[in-house]
């Protein structure tokens, strides 16, 4: 895991523009860095690189990376990097290093834009090929590395950081207003369905993708994956259930292949237990855990996480949220990344990363993804619902199930009716919760409608699809990155591997959920492994706390920092957010509009 930079244009620039943007994200790469410069004929290309030492620790894998006539700066893993190198053996390569550095620049030498589909793994990187004088661009299928793109007068910058690139090309890029308004009004889930990013001249590269970069600048886009749902009807539940485990055992094997040690995101729910008692109980993996203890009832998990540690016979950390230094920190995150801070729970992750890095860790695992590729949300109850409505037996017991044991721990007033799904076309309501509320704080009216990608007809499938591609996955991934690289730490998701979709894409939609419990496929594969009581446990928390645990409202010095003279102001009526702070008992969605509000306001008057 590192960070890139680089530049390509007609106009030379100093390179210690590039090593200056570079020394600005040296919190992705502390242990190595270096640049590459390249004058042709009017061409100017540089190529900056800082360094996590993960795999091969050695200086011989530092970068850029040089091979046969070809320059490759990479940010990622590529876990099945030994199988492909074998490959390349049997054609006559040879290697100097153990890196899949190495692997990944022979690769592009020898298949070009075609190794992309051989790889798994999460990256981004630049390959610069002298031969064609042109350079690859790329990020992994489910975007779980970052590039971002600045085009001027001058050329082509490109970065894994915002921070960095402006740093780099030494302008203060503008805010893009709609991307704040659509942030505060939509939340997070409506920030990730295009490029944009916080800043109208900056974009980020599709997932899934590569792009071609000639010297004419040109930008040739395109994909070299597209997710595909393939339901195989013939699977049992039991056929499923085996090949779910064993594809899980096969890949958290592979991403707990590192040069250091690792630790493990450790909530109370099937998705973290899964992958610590897998990586336990097959591989003897001496797993560290790292807990976030809220002291807020709806948010604690500490006794569920307590059994498994004692079950499994692991190390914890528990992490308690703290009012101290709240603002001082959230607002150093904010300038760092140059983007607000999305929720509260992404806050508390950050926390996390913090006290992993303290311990000495480079590298943690974490669950992201599994709610989105088995199904884990409480709206997935009712459009399964609606999937098997005419199944008439599996529906009334389905029903009752949700009556039983989901209804009760719902708290989005839409999803308390079982009828939202099967009665209209498309209601969406609950996602964008009370924005029509939300923009009203605004001093000028704006709207978006929800929008989804239609990827089948299969609504369940396809929402959980949206999620994953477009909505609450590359949220989590944007957010996530971030904070693990703030702290110079790599951060891995083994549900987000190609081949696990590949494996969940054919299971049969009325499996999804059993018993009134989502994910069932996921927890039938893991009885045995992960303890009863979390296989049971059916209420969704997270890394989460309740905002009263960070900021106490009724301080009027709190209440001064927040409604403080801001530029914010000009968009949104202070009057309202003051008439926001005195409600005591906020709901939910009022909670996370005013976390909303208080990171955008940070990041508007630190840019």
């Amino acid at each position: 895991m590192c960070g890139i930079l680089g530049f390509i244009g007609t106009k030379k620039i100093n390179k210690s523009r590039i090593k200056r943007g570079c020394d600005a994200m040296l919190h992705r790469g502390p242990d190595a860095n270096g640049i590459f410069a390249y004058d042709k004929k009017g061409l100017n290309i540089i190529l900056g690189h800082t360094r996590l030492s993960i795999i091969d620790v050695d200086s011989r894998s530092d970068q850029p990376f040089y091979y046969d006539n070809s320059i490759l700066i990479f940010n990622g893993e590529i876990y099945n990097f030994m199988k492909i190198k074998n490959e390349l053996i049997d054609l006559g390569h040879s290697f100097k290093t153990s890196s899949d550095t190495e692997v990944l620049s022979h690769s592009l030498r020898q298949w070009g834009s075609r190794a992309l589909n051989k790889l798994e793994g999460m990256w981004s990187f630049a390959w610069f090929d002298k031969t064609t004088d042109e350079i690859i661009i790329s990020r992994d299928r489910f975007g779980e590395k970052p590039l971002y793109l600045w085009k001027n007068q001058e050329g082509l910058f490109f970065s894994s950081e915002i921070h960095a690139l402006k740093k780099t090309v030494g302008l203060s890029p503008s805010i893009n207003l709609p991307q704040v308004q659509r942030f505060l009004v939509n939340g997070y889930k409506s920030l990730h369905k295009h490029q944009d990013t916080f800043f109208s001249e900056i974009f980020e590269l599709s997932k899934g993708k590569y792009a071609i970069i000639n010297k004419n600048l040109k930008i040739i886009e395109k994909s070299y994956w597209k997710p595909k749902l393939k339901e195989d009807k013939n699977l049992t539940f039991d056929d499923c259930t085996v090949l779910v485990r064993e594809t899980l055992i096969k890949t958290v094997e592979k991403q707990l292949n590192s040069d250091v040690p690792l630790a493990f995101c450790m909530s109370g729910g099937v998705d973290s237990n899964t992958l610590m008692a897998i990586a336990k109980n097959y591989f003897n993996y001496d797993v560290h855990g790292f807990t976030v203890d809220s002291s807020d009832p709806k948010y604690s998990e500490k006794k569920i996480v307590d059994l498994t540690i004692k079950n499994l016979k692991i190390k914890n950390t528990f992490i308690k949220p703290d009012k101290k230094d709240f603002l001082k920190n959230l607002k150093s995150l904010i300038a760092n990344r140059a983007s607000p801070v999305y929720t509260i729970a992404n806050y508390c992750h950050s926390e996390l990363m913090r006290s992993i890095s303290s311990k000495g860790y480079k590298v943690c695992i974490g669950g992201a993804g599994a709610d989105e590729l088995f199904s884990g949300y409480y709206d997935h109850h009712l459009f399964y619902l609606r999937q098997i409505k005419k199944n008439k037996n599996l529906f009334n017991t389905s029903l009752k199930n949700w009556k039983e044991n989901i209804l009760k721990i719902t708290r989005n007033p839409f999803l308390k009716d079982y009828k939202l799904f099967l009665n209209q076309k498309k209601p969406r309501d609950h996602i964008f919760l009370n924005n029509e509320i939300f923009s009203s704080y605004l001093k000028k009216n704006w709207n978006e409608k929800f929008s989804e990608i239609t990827f089948t007809k299969d609504e369940l499938r396809n929402r959980m699809l949206n999620e994953i591609f477009h909505e609450t996955v590359p949220a989590i991934l944007h957010e996530e990155d971030l904070n693990a690289m703030f702290y110079s730490i790599e951060n891995r998701t083994p549900f987000l591997d190609n081949k696990l979709f590949e494996v969940c894409s054919l299971i049969p939609t009325r499996y999804l959920i059993n018993n009134g419990a989502a994910k069932s496929i996921l927890r039938e594969s893991m009885k045995g492994i992960v303890i009863d009581k979390v296989l049971k446990n059916t209420k969704k928390i997270g890394f989460n706390a309740s905002i009263h645990e960070l900021l106490n409202l009724d301080d009027k010095k709190i209440k001064s920092q927040v409604l403080d003279d801001s530029k914010i102001f000009e968009i949104v009526d202070r009057n309202k957010i003051e008439q926001l702070l005195k409600i005591k008992k906020m709901s939910n969605s009022y909670s996370k509009f005013l976390f909303s509000f208080i990171s955008t306001k940070l990041f508007i008057d630190t840019v």
